[in-house]
């Protein structure tokens, strides 16, 4: 259980954070990158909720959770250490992502084939879950760097890629199963 009394702690004043096993690194350092992308991902997702209703935001509000798993798992280096760790860090989970590509393939049930590359828009609700597409999008980058430096859970990676399909498909959802989708035809301003 997290307990919070203090919201400041001065300790970043010199520009430097705490990772989950309590070393200190910059906050400019590739892994705070990457967590911090997430982090701000998933605060997309609370605005796309303001708008989401039913199972839609029950699913929306399930992966802002599974968000703050994965931000735990990227604070944490050394994955070769959990073993030996006197509390294992939590780390995102294959079954995660499983849930994630059941409700993408239940979501595609309803909608059409595309015929034409989609603008993001449509509903408001539509409109915010492709802004959760893209910002999900670059965290996906980020930790996909940050693995081409140090040891990064391939199920995070697996995690976010998985996400963004999940935002694109539920904005089409969103945009009465496809129907209102706003199509882009190429060269139409020429």
């Amino acid at each position: 259980m997290v307990v919070l009394s203090k919201i400041y702690t001065k300790t970043g004043d010199a520009g430097e954070t705490a990772l989950g096993n309590g070393a200190r690194v910059a906050k400019h350092a590739m892994r705070v990158t990457a967590y911090g992308t997430v982090d701000e991902a998933n605060a997309t997702i609370g605005m796309a909720r303001l708008h989401a209703e039913g199972a839609l935001d029950a699913q929306l509000a399930a992966i802002q959770n599974d968000m703050f798993d994965l931000g735990a798992d990227l604070c944490t280096p050394d994955m070769e250490k959990d073993a030996e760790a006197e509390y294992p860090p939590l780390r995102v989970a294959d079954a995660q992502v499983s849930r994630l590509e059941a409700e993408i393939d239940a979501m595609n049930t309803a909608l059409e084939p595309l015929r034409s590359f989609i603008l993001p828009g449509g509903s408001a609700l539509s409109a915010h879950l492709h802004l959760c597409r893209t910002v999900t999008r670059r965290a996906e980058r980020l930790t996909v760097e940050l693995a081409t430096m140090e040891s990064v859970n391939p199920a995070a990676v697996k995690y976010l890629n998985r996400l963004s399909d999940w935002m694109f498909v539920a904005a089409r959802i969103a945009n009465d199963d496809g129907k209102a989708d706003v199509l882009w035809v190429p060269g139409a301003n020429r």
